[in-house]
């Protein structure tokens, strides 16, 4: 016999942990090589992690709705053959995995991102207190040095700080009132193991999944179930009457925070423009047929709009960067982030990594199957990564203008509004004209830290002159 050890995986370049959503095995169970075991999510999308054996579930080390770092073990599987399953050999843990370090020995860290160094080395070699990776990042991020860290009570499992403890006294801070700190607990021995925490709100919608209950006493999480809206005669603040209260899902709290975080952090300005789209309206309508019978796929407006954001792009590249501290980050890769409504009315943004390598099919496939995958819940981790800019067509819902919220740590989002038929004057060389045209507005937000007015608006003005001067003879 041979014991498998079912580690978390990794999910992406930059994710360090993900939360336990719910276990489809227990104790006991027979699995199966390649079956689901259980379904996690992390800040970026959910995803099920299949046994990597067959054999019998043995222990489950932790519970529904623990933040377990990628690499450690959560769960034994006791195979019954000896051959051809190895023990998985586990992604390296994070620091704070790692075994006790005696005083004597010297620690060393090595990282790529020199700024973040001092932070880490307080994370591995700390025993009186664990950081999350999400918290130290955030403090690195906000000039909070690993003093003012330790003076920020915790409202967290054992008295750790969560990120909205860390984000509460970031605004505290800017205020002027900084809070008490918390007594932190010493301890005569070197720190143990990290132990499973609350998991803090994320950054990036992903896909809704039920509540779920709380643990049992044998550490396995009892079964999901599924919190229903109430209504009752109740008084809410200085409202009395009869009003329903509705429980957030998980994703919409996730969108919350996101949104919040995003005001917080950069200054918007929108800016808006009209285009007259009626030369790409009338392409579309003429070759759809013909392109749905030669590539296998549907084209929309969307890969029309991509492929003119990214031509402007390539003229004002300041748009695809991102700020760090005080260093603007240039994105030498253009991976556009496509908005994307999920039946349940959320929203999910996965990303067509380098669209400026890719034709008008190749961005009609991609953005067929990421939008298709999005709403059948099928998007993979690495599919809402690493965007550099963001797309969001408020028109199909019927909108004609909006004002979007940036998509951290990108600096600017584009929405592109309904398309209508309206009389606009039209200038010809024998005078004005009245005529019935396609007409569409685009309004974008943009981080005044980086973007000022003038170069988000004449971006914007390249956008709409792109979709106005669309060649109505082309080919695809």
């Amino acid at each position: 016999m041979a014991i498998v050890e079912l580690v978390m995986p990794k999910m992406g370049e930059s994710i360090m942990e993900a939360t336990i959503l719910r276990w489809h095995k227990k104790p006991g169970d027979q699995v199966k090589a390649d079956e689901t075991v259980l379904e996690i999510a992390t800040d970026k999308v959910d995803s099920e992690v299949p046994s990597i054996a067959d054999g019998e579930i043995t222990e489950i080390l932790y519970a529904e709705n623990d933040v377990v770092p990628v690499g450690t073990v959560i769960a034994r599987i006791n195979t019954t053959a000896d051959a051809g399953f190895a023990t998985a050999a586990p992604v390296a843990p994070p620091a704070a995995q790692s075994a006790p370090v005696a005083a004597s020995e010297e620690v060393h860290v090595v990282t790529n991102e020199p700024a973040s160094a001092p932070y880490e080395a307080q994370f591995v070699t700390s025993g009186a207190r664990f950081y999350s990776p999400l918290v130290l990042t955030i403090a690195q991020q906000e000039g909070i040095s690993f003093a003012e860290l330790e003076k920020i009570p915790g409202t967290g499992n054992e008295g750790r700080v969560t990120k909205k403890d860390i984000l509460n006294f970031v605004e505290a801070k800017s205020k002027g009132h900084v809070p008490a700190a918390a007594p932190v607990q010493q301890q005569e021995t070197a720190a143990p193991v990290e132990q499973p925490v609350s998991r803090p709100a994320a950054t990036t919608p992903v896909a809704a999944v039920p509540t779920t209950a709380p643990a049992s006493n044998n550490g396995v999480a009892a079964p999901p179930t599924t919190q229903q809206p109430t209504s009752a005669p109740i008084s809410m603040g200085s409202y009395t009457g009869n009003v329903e209260i509705i429980e957030m899902d998980r994703m919409r709290k996730l969108i919350a925070e996101h949104m919040v975080r995003s005001k917080h952090t950069s200054p918007h300005v929108t800016s808006f423009a009209e285009a007259d789209v009626t030369n790409m309206v009338k392409w579309r309508d003429q070759i759809k047929k013909e392109f749905e019978k030669r590539e296998g796929e549907k084209i929309t407006f969307t890969p029309l709009f991509i492929e003119a954001l990214v031509r402007c792009i390539k003229k004002y590249p300041l748009l695809n960067s991102s700020l760090e501290g005080d260093k603007i980050i240039l994105k030498r890769d253009i991976n556009v982030g496509m908005a994307t409504a999920l039946p349940s009315g959320n929203l999910i943004v996965p990303v067509i990594r380098n669209a400026d390598m890719l034709n008008l099919v190749g961005l009609t496939r991609q953005v067929n199957h990421l939008a298709n995958a999005a709403r059948q819940n099928k998007l993979k981790p690495d599919d809402t990564q690493n965007g550099t800019i963001t797309l969001t067509n408020v028109g199909s819902f019927g909108s004609l203008a909006g004002t979007p919220i940036i998509n951290q740590p990108q600096v600017a989002i584009l929405a592109v509004g309904a398309i209508k038929k309206r009389p606009v004057v039209i200038e010809t060389p024998h005078g004005d004209t009245i005529a019935i045209r396609h007409m569409m507005y685009l309004s974008m937000s943009y981080d005044h830290r980086i973007v000022d007015g003038a170069l988000g608006s004449t971006f914007l003005s390249a956008v709409a002159h792109e979709l106005e001067h669309f060649n109505p003879e082309r080919e695809y």
